[in-house]
């Protein structure tokens, strides 16, 4: 198993501590003092974990401000944290030139999110799964589930809709196409 990677950004007293747990640990242990290299390791290192005293914007981190702190209670909460690291990242899926964050339902390119409905990621997800074109009434069975008050009018808005607001947002018309067999991200 690779070791995960522990970042402790000015924090000398921390590091030299934990450096000395550092064979028995399956942690990758880094110091860093200053912001770019902090920046350049955050890089290398997609799905590290900070260690500071203060708050910084955009990073996996952990913050330690209650020092000292039992081991074990700093291990339980590395832990912690690299568990939430763990389920952010499996949480985003690449969608051709696209990122679609599950969790937060975000449509994401470059750095413009566009905020989407749950239905409308259910839709994005069932289409991107499938390899086929997706016929109207299977969207309906296994995104809406069946019900036979639904008509299948109604998906088709939906996916009109969703394919309108990438296309305002994005300005891309053919992310989701329609085939004779039905639709399809292309």
């Amino acid at each position: 198993m690779d070791k995960q990677i522990l970042i402790i950004f000015k924090f000398k007293s921390l590091y030299e501590i934990i450096k000395e747990l550092d064979n028995d640990l399956n942690l990758k242990i880094i110091e860093v003092s200053n912001e770019s290299t902090l920046e350049q390791k955050i890089r290398e290192f997609k799905n590290s974990l900070v260690i500071t005293k203060t708050k910084l914007i955009n990073v996996n981190q952990l913050i330690l401000d209650d020092f000292p702190i039992k081991i074990t209670k700093f291990l339980e909460k590395v832990n912690v944290e690299f568990l939430k690291v763990k389920f952010n990242e499996k949480s985003k899926i690449n969608i051709g030139r696209y990122i679609m964050d599950l969790n937060s339902r975000y449509f994401i390119q470059n750095n413009k999110k566009l905020k989407l409905t749950e239905k409308e990621a259910a839709i994005i997800s069932y289409l991107f799964e499938s390899n086929l074109p997706v016929k109207i009434e299977e969207l309906q069975k296994n995104v809406w589930g069946f019900n036979s008050k639904l008509d299948t009018h109604t998906v088709e808005t939906h996916v009109y809709r969703l394919r309108k607001k990438i296309l305002n947002y994005f300005g891309d018309s053919e992310f989701i196409v329609s085939e004779r067999d039905g639709y399809k991200i292309k």
